[in-house]
């Protein structure tokens, strides 16, 4: 990548060091990432995509690198790719995959991930729609994630198709249950959509066979439905870390976003 011109990177604020999470009891502090020209163009709105882990996706400090998603944006900003304004949710530290994860588990607990998608459809959006200048419809409303939190952004499609028209998923926990491609079946809204799916070859055994299962089978329930694009990406050498999914999220980003 060319050197960076810091006047492109994303305007950072911090909505919330303790935004209430009235359906857990919890609190959480959450980042809004806006376009570096947000505030130069008072007439102009934007689509919005809501981002788990915020602690891995900019900044220092994670234990496990970050996705250096303000220096893709930045990047994305010389070409004009980066008008978007994205929310950044912490996560619960401890309790993050019983949070995100929508299915109960023997060994991981109860998934509390239906509760925490209706926070972020009934609590935060209509928070982040009222204080910002947003495009609030479905197909300007995205939200992704990687691990535990590509699970839930596929769970947010099917459960809640009528708020999100975009998902950012990267190496979805499909492990977790195999009620996902049930409700895949089941749920599976063939309204207008765009799905990013992103995989690497080494991560784990499973991961491959589980996101192509997970493709088939979304694929076929929008058979017929030219409306629904899923776009998969795979990486052969790819390894369930921070550094792979900050390669792919301007990529997916861009396709997501900007691309006809």
């Amino acid at each position: 990548m060319n050197e960076l011109k810091t006047e492109f990177f994303p305007i950072i604020e911090v909505l919330s060091e303790t935004f209430k999470i009235p359906q857990l009891n919890k609190s959480r502090r959450i980042h809004v990432l806006l376009p570096h020209d947000y505030y130069d163009k008072p007439e102009e709105h934007y689509p919005v995509l809501y981002m788990t882990d915020a602690q891995n996706l900019f900044g220092e400090g994670s234990p496990y690198g970050n996705w250096n998603i303000d220096s893709s944006l930045a990047h994305l900003a010389e070409e004009d790719k980066a008008n978007v304004i994205i929310v950044a949710i912490d996560h619960g530290e401890e309790d993050r995959i019983q949070e995100f994860s929508p299915y109960d588990n023997p060994r991981l607990g109860k998934g509390l991930g239906y509760l925490f998608l209706k926070f972020v459809t009934e609590t935060l959006k209509p928070h982040v729609d009222a204080t910002y200048r947003t495009k609030p419809e479905r197909l300007n409303t995205g939200i992704g994630g990687s691990s535990v939190g590509g699970l839930l952004s596929i769970y947010a499609a099917l459960m809640f198709p009528h708020v999100f028209g975009r998902l950012m998923i990267f190496s979805p926990s499909l492990w977790i249950s195999q009620r996902i491609y049930f409700d895949a079946i089941h749920f599976f809204e063939p309204f207008e959509t765009r799905i990013y799916l992103y995989a690497g070859g080494k991560e784990g055994a499973n991961m491959l066979p589980n996101v192509e299962r997970l493709q088939k089978t979304l694929q076929n329930q929008g058979f017929g439905y030219s409306r629904v694009k899923i776009k998969t990406s795979i990486d052969p050498e790819g390894q369930h870390n921070e550094e792979q999914w900050s390669k792919e999220f301007p990529v997916a980003l861009r396709w997501l976003f900007f691309e006809a």
